[in-house]
């Protein structure tokens, strides 16, 4: 099993026992890091998140923290005498992943349009805003004995409400 995690602007592709070295974290030497930002998990079935897997952790034990080899960076331009040297080290820490853990939330339970259009037809008092559905606007009409059309605005649907109200 394996996955693809998102760390400090760069993608990891990761599986257990795997070392790998990220950008530097703000962990000692020795602690527990979790990465929640897991856009794949690959294994017997592939799972890809929108953007991230929900559910899915990955657990990696700090073993290093320090600085990559000196880069030397070297500017000059020819006949103007402009010359500058400068050096960067960039700062990893190096970590070993430990377990994929993919404890699945419990999913909601889809509601139908069907059920909500029912609900409020049930009920016989119901408070009309422009935050409704149109089609839960058009079943509190047809609730209330109002004839407005299928292809009527949602204001038009309202007004017709009120109106037949008055």
């Amino acid at each position: 099993m394996y996955a693809v995690i998102k760390t400090g602007g760069k993608q990891y592709r990761v599986s257990e026992g795997d070392v790998i070295s990220i950008e530097k974290l703000n962990a000692k030497v020795g602690a527990t890091v979790e990465f929640d930002e897991v856009l794949l998990v690959g294994g017997n079935k592939l799972e890809v998140g929108t953007p991230f897997v929900e559910g899915f952790k990955v657990s990696a034990e700090v073993l290093e923290n320090g600085k990559e080899k000196k880069v030397i960076i070297y500017k000059y331009k020819a006949k103007k005498d402009y010359r500058r040297k400068n050096g960067h080290r960039q700062p990893f820490t190096m970590v070993k992943i430990t377990k994929l853990d993919g404890s699945k939330p419990a999913a909601k339970p889809a509601v139908k349009k069907e059920e909500t259009v029912e609900a409020v037809k049930e009920t016989s008092e119901v408070n009309i805003s422009m935050s409704m559905k149109k089609d839960e606007l058009l079943a509190a009409a047809e609730a209330k004995n109002v004839s407005v059309s299928s292809k009527a605005t949602k204001a038009e649907i309202i007004e017709a409400i009120e109106a037949s109200a008055k």
